[in-house]
C-alpha cells in the first residue's frame, strides 16, 4: 500500500530532531543520527532505518527495552514503505511488549473487532492503566497521527494513566501502524467510534478521546458528534488545513505522509491529495452547538495546521483553547506543557 518519496534529510532533521529527543531518545544520539543519516530509504549505512535500528540494537544490548522499542519507532518512521521499515515496525511491538513488565503501570493487548465497508477490521489496541484501577475508572481512548503512532507517545499516556487517573485504550487511526493497511477516509472515523463503543465495556464511568496531529481530527470528530463524554484535540486537522492552497504548501515530504495513510501506492499530486482530503473537512458539524465537553491545544507557530483550525474552536459551548506562544506543531517542543495542561483539564472531564 505504501509508497517511497524523496525529501530534504537536513529540512527534515530539523524539524523532526526536536521531536524525537522530546519522545525520549538521548540528545547525543538524535545528534549522531542527525551527522550519520542521509537518505530516508537506503538500506546501507547512512540509511534512516539503517542507522536507526543500529542504535535500537545498541539499547538492546544495554537491556534498556524501553530506548529499545522508541528507537525501532524512529527506524519505521515516516510510513510502512518499505520492508526493511515494516520489520522495524514489528521490533517495535516486539520490544515494546518486552519493556512492559517494567512499567509502573499494567499493560494488556487486545484486538477490538470492527466492521468498516462491510468488512471485518481488527484493531488492536494498547491498554494500560493503575495496578488498583477500578471498574469505575474512566477510560481515554488515545491515538497519535499519520507518523507518529499509539507506541511513539507511551510516555505521554503513561502520564495520563498515573495523573489523570484513567485507564487509557491506544489505537492507531486507519491508514497507520497497524491500520495501514486500511485507508485513512473521512468516514473511517467510524472505526473509532467503535473502539469508543469497546472502551465503555471496561468502564461504568466516562469515556474519553485524545489526538495528537491527525489524531486530533478523529477525537474532534468525536467530541463534535458527542460519541464520547470528553474529547481533546492536540494539532488536529479540522477544516481550513483541508484547503487546496494549504495541501499544496505542506512541508517537510508531509503531502507524502499523508498520501501514504490515503493509501496512494505511488507518488501523488497535490492536486490528487487535496481532492482526497476535502471530504475531510467538518464545516457541517461547526455549524452545530451540541458537541461534548471538548479542549482543544496547538501551538502558534505550527508549520502543517493553520492557527484558524485551533481558533475555530473559540466561543463554542463547553469548549477551552489554549494556544501555546511560540510552539509548533502539537506543541511538541513544550510538550510538558501540553501533558500538563491537558491532565489538568481531563481530571475534572472525566471523574
Amino acid at each position: 500500500m505504501s509508497y517511497e518519496y524523496q525529501t530534504d534529510i537536513k529540512a527534515l532533521w530539523s524539524e523532526r530532531a526536536p521531536q524525537f529527543v522530546n519522545l525520549g531518545i538521548p540528545q547525543e544520539d538524535v545528534d549522531h543520527l542527525v551527522a550519520v543519516v542521509d537518505d530516508l530509504y537506503a538500506d546501507r549505512p547512512g540509511g534512516w532505518c539503517y542507522e536507526w535500528s543500529k542504535l535500537a540494537e545498541k539499547y538492546i544490548a544495554a537491556d534498556d527495552r524501553d530506548l529499545a522499542f522508541t528507537a525501532y519507532g524512529g527506524a519505521r518512521f515516516p510510513c510502512l514503505a518499505d520492508k526493511q521499515k515494516a520489520v522495524a515496525h514489528q521490533h517495535e511491538l516486539e520490544q515494546y511488549q518486552l519493556a512492559a513488565k517494567g512499567w509502573p503501570v499494567d499493560f494488556d493487548r487486545q484486538s477490538v473487532t470492527t466492521k468498516f465497508h462491510g468488512d471485518v477490521v481488527e484493531v488492536p489496541v494498547h491498554i494500560l492503566s493503575e495496578k488498583d484501577a477500578t471498574k469505575d475508572t474512566p477510560v481515554l481512548v488515545v491515538t497519535g497521527g499519520v507518523d507518529t503512532w499509539k507506541m511513539d507517545l507511551h510516555k505521554m499516556w503513561v502520564s495520563y494513566v498515573l495523573n489523570a487517573h484513567v485507564r487509557v485504550v491506544a489505537a492507531d487511526h486507519p491508514g497507520t501502524g497497524e491500520l495501514t493497511h486500511v485507508p485513512m477516509t473521512a468516514d473511517s472515523t467510524d472505526i473509532l467510534d467503535q473502539v469508543v463503543a469497546y472502551a465503555r465495556t471496561l468502564t461504568t464511568g466516562k469515556v474519553g478521546q485524545l489526538g495528537m496531529s491527525f489524531g486530533g481530527h478523529f477525537s474532534s470528530h468525536a467530541g463534535l458528534t458527542a460519541v464520547v463524554d470528553a474529547a481533546v484535540d492536540v494539532g488536529g486537522p479540522v477544516l481550513n488545513t483541508f484547503a487546496p492552497e494549504n495541501v499544496e504548501n505542506i512541508l517537510f515530504g508531509m503531502k507524502d505522509i499523508v498520501g501514504n495513510a490515503l493509501g496512494y501506492t505511488e507518488v501523488p499530486t497535490a492536486d490528487q491529495v487535496a481532492q482526497d482530503l476535502a471530504p475531510f473537512a467538518m464545516g457541517d458539524l461547526f455549524a452545530k452547538q451540541d458537541n461534548c465537553p471538548m479542549f482543544v491545544i496547538n501551538g502558534d507557530k505550527d508549520a502543517y495546521i493553520p492557527l484558524s483550525d485551533t481558533q475555530i474552536y473559540e466561543g463554542r459551548p463547553n469548549t477551552e483553547v489554549q494556544i501555546v506562544a511560540g510552539s509548533g506543531h502539537c506543541a511538541f517542543d513544550k510538550l510538558d506543557v501540553v501533558i500538563e495542561a491537558t491532565t489538568k483539564w481531563l481530571i475534572p472531564a472525566l471523574h
